[in-house]
């Protein structure tokens, strides 16, 4: 808990001490901190998940580099630690999601042997209620549609009330 409160500054936020013990407790989440001459230069998180039909991969969370650092290669070393790391663990892949806009991102991930995936869209449900910013849509995409879908009955076998 120490050093993730040391490394604070690197995260998009602070980090929350249950949420940080939280994660530390699943066998399934990594948290890589580099570190330059003892300070914390940047950190990785990665989380393993695993599918039926698909086996288990590793989805890199979040990786922050402090701004004094950055242009030294400490990124791609992360990257390259989780990626090292997901391979010992029996994963199958690495991903990512990242802002087209980042070029910082793009170029670490692409050095450290990431291939962006063409047409992708992601999706996000806010079920904290918080604010949001809207993602821009293209001129010729649709509007979405409004009131709600119809549904076909959900169960969940992994989950029994």
């Amino acid at each position: 808990m120490k050093d993730v409160e040391a490394a604070g500054h690197l995260f998009d936020g602070r980090p929350r001490r249950e949420a940080t013990e939280r994660f530390l407790a699943d066998e399934g989440h990594h948290l890589v901190i580099a570190y330059v001459d003892d300070v914390p230069a940047g950190i990785v998180a990665g989380v393993e998940m695993t599918h039926p039909d698909k086996g288990t991969e590793m989805f890199l969370y979040e990786l922050g580099v402090d701004e004094s650092f950055r242009g030294r290669g400490v990124g791609r070393a992360l990257v390259s630690a989780l990626a090292d790391l997901a391979r010992e663990r029996g994963c199958y892949g690495v991903w990512t999601i990242t802002g087209e806009d980042n070029a910082a991102a793009l170029a670490t991930y692409s050095r450290a042997g990431g291939v962006p995936e063409e047409g992708q869209v992601m999706f996000d449900w806010d079920l904290a209620g918080g604010a949001r910013t809207s993602v821009p849509r293209s001129p010729t995409e649709a509007p979405p549609t409004e009131g709600p879908p119809s549904q076909a009955p959900i169960t969940d076998p992994g989950h029994r009330t």
